[in-house]
């Protein structure tokens, strides 16, 4: 039976999470779980994380893994929420550690996970991971971020944020360890996939002229008319484009507490003497 995949899109951060999985045995893998949260008010809530959870339960979905593509800064990860739902071991590409060490040294080693600063495996390109009698291939596909991987199952791929839907474009390089140069080679690499694989995007903000979102496209329609990387399209023109369009763009405005809740899997700071927890916020820093 063919790989099922259920699409939850959250309209605050625009992101869309899938729950991926064997129709045989039932096995399945959470990819790019959103933890809700208010930035006015500083609240998180797990709404959109316990609607995947519910789906699955009611679906007879066993979840044995939660898949990071990268650590985002457009949202917080619900991944230790799904994992303490479920005991779903929580994945990354291993490129996480030059994003880590970067943050790092911005928020003064706080908010340390231990050990693979909590993830349960750091993923290397072309390992492969079981799901149930199907198999999550990984691709390494850097640029956006160093950490950027691209899950494989049958006939769809997961890009994370490395494209967007053909009338969008490309993602941003101008976050730390970002390529223009990387981005367009992995970008070659997924579009050199057959021609009829599905490819599911991470997030669908509406090109102008488009009244509806959407996150599915194959990499025929990719190749054939995404705006900025179709066939014909060369590296060095997709480096100038990219960086010159990068170079007029805000910083997301989850970026800070995201991230510092990202490079650790999901985990919230420790509580403080007086049980609250904090996230920073560096001053003059970018």
């Amino acid at each position: 039976m063919p790989v099922r995949i259920d699409p939850f899109f959250h309209e605050p951060s625009f992101t869309v999470s899938y729950l991926v999985s064997d129709p045989g045995s039932g096995t399945g893998a959470v990819i790019d779980p959103v933890l809700d949260f208010d930035a006015k008010a500083a609240r998180t809530s797990s709404r959109a994380a316990d609607a995947i959870l519910a789906f699955a339960a009611e679906a007879g979905i066993r979840i044995a893994w939660v898949l990071e593509t990268h650590p985002h800064a457009d949202h917080l990860t619900a991944a230790q929420h799904i994992k303490r739902a479920t005991g779903a071991a929580v994945a990354i590409g291993g490129g996480v550690a030059q994003v880590q060490a970067f943050f790092d040294k911005i928020f003064d080693g706080t908010n340390d996970g231990g050990e693979n600063c909590g993830f349960d495996r750091l993923l290397g390109d072309g390992e492969r991971l079981p799901l149930g009698a199907l198999e999550i291939e990984v691709m390494h596909t850097p640029g956006h971020t160093p950490a950027c991987v691209t899950y494989r199952i049958e006939d769809a791929a997961f890009v994370g944020d490395t494209l967007f839907m053909p009338d969008y474009g490309t993602a941003r390089t101008d976050f730390p360890g970002g390529d223009a140069r990387q981005l367009y080679r992995s970008i070659r690499r997924i579009l050199a996939l057959p021609p009829e694989t599905r490819l599911f995007m991470c997030h669908d903000y509406k090109a102008p002229g488009r009244d509806r979102f959407a996150w599915e496209t194959t990499v025929a329609a990719q190749r054939a008319g995404n705006v900025h990387i179709r066939d014909g399209v060369s590296e060095e023109d997709f480096v100038r484009m990219r960086t010159a369009r990068d170079a007029k763009l805000d910083m997301p405005a989850l970026i800070l507490p995201a991230i510092q809740v990202n490079i650790r899997a999901g985990r919230l700071p420790p509580p403080e003497a007086n049980g609250i927890r904090y996230l920073k916020l560096p001053l003059d820093c970018f």
